[in-house]
Protein backbone atom coordinates (compact mmCIF):
# COMPACT_ATOMS: atom_id res chain seq x y z
CA UNK A 1 0.00 0.00 0.00
CA UNK A 2 1.25 3.30 -0.82
CA UNK A 3 2.03 5.34 2.24
CA UNK A 4 0.14 8.39 0.88
CA UNK A 5 -2.96 6.27 1.65
CA UNK A 6 -2.14 5.56 5.08
CA UNK A 7 -1.01 9.07 5.93
CA UNK A 8 -3.93 10.68 4.51
CA UNK A 9 -6.41 7.88 6.63
CA UNK A 10 -4.31 9.06 9.67
CA UNK A 11 -4.21 12.30 9.43
CA UNK A 12 -7.47 13.40 7.55
CA UNK A 13 -9.71 10.81 8.60
CA UNK A 14 -10.70 9.03 5.47
CA UNK A 15 -9.36 8.04 2.18
CA UNK A 16 -11.16 6.40 -1.39
CA UNK A 17 -9.96 3.31 -2.82
CA UNK A 18 -10.61 3.71 -6.78
CA UNK A 19 -11.61 0.23 -8.12
CA UNK A 20 -11.57 -1.38 -4.53
CA UNK A 21 -14.37 -4.54 -5.44
CA UNK A 22 -14.00 -6.03 -8.70
CA UNK A 23 -17.74 -7.26 -10.19
CA UNK A 24 -18.16 -10.20 -8.64
CA UNK A 25 -17.19 -8.87 -5.29
CA UNK A 26 -19.01 -5.75 -5.64
CA UNK A 27 -22.10 -7.93 -6.68
CA UNK A 28 -22.36 -10.15 -3.71
CA UNK A 29 -22.26 -6.75 -1.78
CA UNK A 30 -25.26 -5.88 -3.67
CA UNK A 31 -26.96 -9.11 -3.30
CA UNK A 32 -26.38 -8.60 0.80
CA UNK A 33 -27.94 -5.26 0.77
CA UNK A 34 -31.08 -6.33 -0.96
CA UNK A 35 -31.33 -9.11 1.22
CA UNK A 36 -30.85 -6.49 3.99
CA UNK A 37 -33.93 -4.49 2.61
CA UNK A 38 -36.21 -6.66 2.18
CA UNK A 39 -35.17 -8.39 5.97
CA UNK A 40 -35.21 -5.77 8.26
CA UNK A 41 -33.69 -6.74 11.72
CA UNK A 42 -34.97 -5.30 15.30
CA UNK A 43 -32.41 -1.75 14.84
CA UNK A 44 -34.01 -1.01 11.40
CA UNK A 45 -35.38 2.97 11.37
CA UNK A 46 -36.45 5.25 9.24
CA UNK A 47 -34.60 8.75 9.85
CA UNK A 48 -36.98 11.93 9.80
CA UNK A 49 -40.00 9.42 9.50
CA UNK A 50 -43.22 11.02 8.64
CA UNK A 51 -42.03 13.60 6.57
CA UNK A 52 -40.54 13.48 2.78
CA UNK A 53 -37.21 13.37 3.88
CA UNK A 54 -37.59 9.83 5.30
CA UNK A 55 -35.21 7.30 4.60
CA UNK A 56 -34.62 3.42 5.93
CA UNK A 57 -31.60 2.44 8.37
CA UNK A 58 -30.49 -0.63 9.53
CA UNK A 59 -27.49 -1.67 11.62
CA UNK A 60 -25.98 -5.08 13.16
CA UNK A 61 -29.57 -6.98 11.60
CA UNK A 62 -28.46 -10.11 13.59
CA UNK A 63 -30.63 -12.37 10.84
CA UNK A 64 -28.03 -11.25 8.46
CA UNK A 65 -25.02 -11.86 10.60
CA UNK A 66 -23.72 -15.62 9.39
CA UNK A 67 -24.11 -14.36 5.61
CA UNK A 68 -22.49 -11.23 5.99
CA UNK A 69 -19.59 -12.96 8.58
CA UNK A 70 -19.06 -15.06 5.55
CA UNK A 71 -18.97 -12.48 2.55
CA UNK A 72 -16.63 -10.30 4.30
CA UNK A 73 -14.25 -13.57 4.14
CA UNK A 74 -14.46 -12.86 0.32
CA UNK A 75 -13.90 -9.37 0.15
CA UNK A 76 -10.47 -7.32 0.07
CA UNK A 77 -10.91 -5.15 3.29
CA UNK A 78 -9.47 -7.49 5.93
CA UNK A 79 -5.74 -7.33 4.48
CA UNK A 80 -6.80 -3.61 3.10
CA UNK A 81 -6.79 -2.64 6.66
CA UNK A 82 -4.30 -4.47 8.01
CA UNK A 83 -1.68 -2.42 6.15
CA UNK A 84 -4.02 0.44 6.35
CA UNK A 85 -3.76 0.88 10.19
CA UNK A 86 -0.21 -0.93 10.52
CA UNK A 87 -2.29 -4.00 12.48
CA UNK A 88 -1.62 -7.53 12.82
CA UNK A 89 -5.04 -8.25 13.48
CA UNK A 90 -8.58 -7.33 11.77
CA UNK A 91 -12.23 -8.31 13.40
CA UNK A 92 -15.30 -7.34 10.97
CA UNK A 93 -18.10 -5.70 13.72
CA UNK A 94 -21.14 -5.51 11.86
CA UNK A 95 -23.23 -3.64 8.73
CA UNK A 96 -25.37 -0.74 8.37
CA UNK A 97 -27.71 -0.29 5.46
CA UNK A 98 -28.64 3.02 4.37
CA UNK A 99 -31.61 3.70 1.48
CA UNK A 100 -32.45 6.84 -0.26
CA UNK A 101 -34.70 6.77 -3.25
CA UNK A 102 -37.07 8.84 -5.07
CA UNK A 103 -35.12 11.71 -5.09
CA UNK A 104 -36.24 12.94 -1.66
CA UNK A 105 -33.81 11.72 0.59
CA UNK A 106 -32.59 14.31 3.18
CA UNK A 107 -28.89 14.25 3.67
CA UNK A 108 -27.66 11.94 6.92
CA UNK A 109 -26.85 14.54 9.49
CA UNK A 110 -23.24 15.33 10.54
CA UNK A 111 -22.26 13.39 13.54
CA UNK A 112 -19.27 10.94 14.44
CA UNK A 113 -20.42 7.18 14.98
CA UNK A 114 -18.67 7.17 18.02
CA UNK A 115 -21.48 9.53 20.22
CA UNK A 116 -23.61 5.77 19.55
CA UNK A 117 -20.86 3.20 19.67
CA UNK A 118 -18.45 2.90 22.96
CA UNK A 119 -15.52 2.67 20.49
CA UNK A 120 -11.82 3.97 21.35
CA UNK A 121 -8.74 3.61 19.21
CA UNK A 122 -7.35 4.68 16.26
CA UNK A 123 -8.04 0.99 14.23
CA UNK A 124 -11.23 1.37 13.37
CA UNK A 125 -12.64 2.12 9.71
CA UNK A 126 -16.29 1.67 8.32
CA UNK A 127 -15.94 0.25 4.44
CA UNK A 128 -18.35 2.49 2.71
CA UNK A 129 -19.85 0.99 -0.38
CA UNK A 130 -22.64 2.46 -3.06
CA UNK A 131 -23.98 0.83 -5.91
CA UNK A 132 -24.95 3.52 -8.45
CA UNK A 133 -22.30 6.24 -9.20
CA UNK A 134 -22.61 8.82 -7.19
CA UNK A 135 -22.00 12.47 -8.15
CA UNK A 136 -19.74 14.42 -5.64
CA UNK A 137 -22.69 17.10 -4.32
CA UNK A 138 -24.57 13.82 -4.05
CA UNK A 139 -21.52 11.99 -1.99
CA UNK A 140 -20.48 10.94 1.77
CA UNK A 141 -18.55 13.88 3.04
CA UNK A 142 -16.46 14.18 5.99
CA UNK A 143 -14.64 16.81 7.71
CA UNK A 144 -11.08 17.02 6.91
CA UNK A 145 -9.01 15.78 10.47
CA UNK A 146 -12.07 15.61 12.78
CA UNK A 147 -11.23 11.99 13.82
CA UNK A 148 -8.68 14.09 15.99
CA UNK A 149 -10.84 16.70 17.40
CA UNK A 150 -13.33 16.86 20.06
CA UNK A 151 -15.62 14.53 20.77
CA UNK A 152 -19.41 15.78 20.76
CA UNK A 153 -22.60 14.64 21.31
CA UNK A 154 -24.93 13.03 18.78
CA UNK A 155 -27.83 13.86 17.03
CA UNK A 156 -31.18 12.23 17.52
CA UNK A 157 -31.98 12.32 13.99
CA UNK A 158 -35.40 13.02 15.00
CA UNK A 159 -35.76 16.39 14.25
CA UNK A 160 -35.09 17.92 10.67
CA UNK A 161 -35.41 21.34 12.22
CA UNK A 162 -32.46 20.68 14.40
CA UNK A 163 -29.94 18.51 13.01
CA UNK A 164 -27.87 19.02 16.47
CA UNK A 165 -30.93 17.51 18.65
CA UNK A 166 -28.96 15.98 21.07
CA UNK A 167 -28.14 12.50 21.98
CA UNK A 168 -27.08 12.15 25.49
CA UNK A 169 -28.12 15.63 26.31
CA UNK A 170 -27.32 17.02 30.00
CA UNK A 171 -23.96 18.74 28.74
CA UNK A 172 -21.60 15.60 29.29
CA UNK A 173 -20.00 15.81 25.50
CA UNK A 174 -20.33 19.17 24.00
CA UNK A 175 -23.33 19.88 21.41
CA UNK A 176 -22.56 19.04 18.08
CA UNK A 177 -21.76 22.41 15.34
CA UNK A 178 -24.06 23.29 12.85
CA UNK A 179 -22.24 22.36 10.22
CA UNK A 180 -24.66 22.69 7.49
CA UNK A 181 -25.91 26.19 8.79
CA UNK A 182 -21.72 27.58 8.97
CA UNK A 183 -21.45 26.35 5.53
CA UNK A 184 -24.15 28.49 4.27
CA UNK A 185 -22.66 31.19 5.85
CA UNK A 186 -19.05 30.96 4.77
CA UNK A 187 -18.32 27.71 2.37
CA UNK A 188 -14.77 28.18 4.11
CA UNK A 189 -15.76 27.39 7.75
CA UNK A 190 -15.38 23.62 7.71
CA UNK A 191 -12.73 21.74 5.31
CA UNK A 192 -15.11 19.06 3.62
CA UNK A 193 -13.56 16.50 1.86
CA UNK A 194 -15.89 14.39 -0.66
CA UNK A 195 -16.00 12.05 -3.75
CA UNK A 196 -17.75 11.26 -6.69
CA UNK A 197 -17.90 7.78 -6.50
CA UNK A 198 -17.98 4.88 -9.50
CA UNK A 199 -19.36 1.31 -8.75
CA UNK A 200 -16.06 -0.76 -7.55
CA UNK A 201 -15.15 2.71 -5.46
CA UNK A 202 -14.56 2.53 -1.65
CA UNK A 203 -14.63 5.24 0.90
CA UNK A 204 -12.61 3.94 4.08
CA UNK A 205 -13.49 6.54 7.05
CA UNK A 206 -13.13 5.86 10.56
CA UNK A 207 -15.87 6.54 12.32
CA UNK A 208 -14.68 9.22 15.37
CA UNK A 209 -14.81 11.31 11.96
CA UNK A 210 -17.54 13.95 11.35
CA UNK A 211 -19.26 13.26 8.58
CA UNK A 212 -23.15 12.66 6.29
CA UNK A 213 -24.49 12.07 3.71
CA UNK A 214 -25.55 14.30 0.90
CA UNK A 215 -28.95 13.92 -0.50
CA UNK A 216 -30.56 12.67 -3.41
CA UNK A 217 -32.39 15.12 -5.58
CA UNK A 218 -33.55 14.73 -9.66
CA UNK A 219 -30.00 14.51 -10.42
CA UNK A 220 -29.11 11.27 -8.32
CA UNK A 221 -32.23 10.15 -7.12
CA UNK A 222 -31.39 6.75 -5.72
CA UNK A 223 -28.52 5.95 -3.13
CA UNK A 224 -28.19 2.73 -2.12
CA UNK A 225 -25.15 1.91 0.29
CA UNK A 226 -23.72 -0.99 2.65
CA UNK A 227 -21.59 0.26 5.09
CA UNK A 228 -18.83 -2.74 6.68
CA UNK A 229 -17.35 -1.95 10.24
CA UNK A 230 -13.92 -3.22 11.15
CA UNK A 231 -11.39 -2.93 13.82
CA UNK A 232 -7.96 -3.75 14.51
CA UNK A 233 -5.17 -4.37 17.69
CA UNK A 234 -5.65 -0.72 18.40
CA UNK A 235 -9.60 -0.88 19.19
CA UNK A 236 -10.48 -0.28 22.82
CA UNK A 237 -13.91 0.08 25.01
CA UNK A 238 -14.96 2.98 26.17
CA UNK A 239 -18.10 3.54 27.80
CA UNK A 240 -20.91 6.00 26.39
CA UNK A 241 -22.00 8.80 29.08
CA UNK A 242 -25.37 7.46 31.63
CA UNK A 243 -27.43 10.46 30.36
CA UNK A 244 -29.98 8.60 27.67
CA UNK A 245 -30.44 5.15 29.48
CA UNK A 246 -30.94 3.63 26.12
CA UNK A 247 -27.63 3.93 25.32
CA UNK A 248 -26.09 3.97 28.49
CA UNK A 249 -22.70 2.85 28.90
CA UNK A 250 -22.71 -0.14 26.38
CA UNK A 251 -24.88 1.37 23.13
CA UNK A 252 -27.65 -0.48 21.58
CA UNK A 253 -25.71 -2.97 19.91
CA UNK A 254 -24.01 -6.41 21.12
CA UNK A 255 -25.30 -4.96 24.47
CA UNK A 256 -24.07 -8.42 26.49
CA UNK A 257 -21.11 -8.60 24.59
CA UNK A 258 -20.44 -5.09 26.18
CA UNK A 259 -21.05 -5.20 29.74
CA UNK A 260 -18.62 -8.08 29.60
CA UNK A 261 -16.15 -5.18 29.09
CA UNK A 262 -14.41 -2.51 31.26
CA UNK A 263 -13.17 0.93 30.35
CA UNK A 264 -9.94 0.52 28.69
CA UNK A 265 -9.92 -3.30 27.51
CA UNK A 266 -9.29 -4.36 23.76
CA UNK A 267 -12.04 -4.38 22.05
CA UNK A 268 -12.81 -8.09 21.68
CA UNK A 269 -15.62 -10.71 21.67
CA UNK A 270 -15.96 -14.06 20.35
CA UNK A 271 -19.11 -13.01 18.58
CA UNK A 272 -17.04 -10.70 16.17
CA UNK A 273 -15.71 -12.47 13.06
CA UNK A 274 -11.78 -12.78 12.62
CA UNK A 275 -10.55 -11.72 9.09
CA UNK A 276 -6.83 -11.29 9.51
Amino acid sequence: MDESLRKAFRDEGAVLVKDCLDETQLASCREAFDWAVANPGPNASSMFDGTEQRSLVDNANPLAKERLDELVTTLPFGRLFAELWGSEHVWYFAEEVFLKAGGKGARSSWHQDTSYLPWAGAHWGNAWITFQRIPKSNSLEIIRGSCHGPQYDGTTFANPDDPTEPLHGGGVLPRLPDIDADLAADPDSHDVLSWAIDPGDVVLLHPRSLHGGAGVDVGCPDRHTLVLRFFGDDATFRPLPDVNKHYARNGVLFREEMAKLEPGDPFRSPVFRQVV
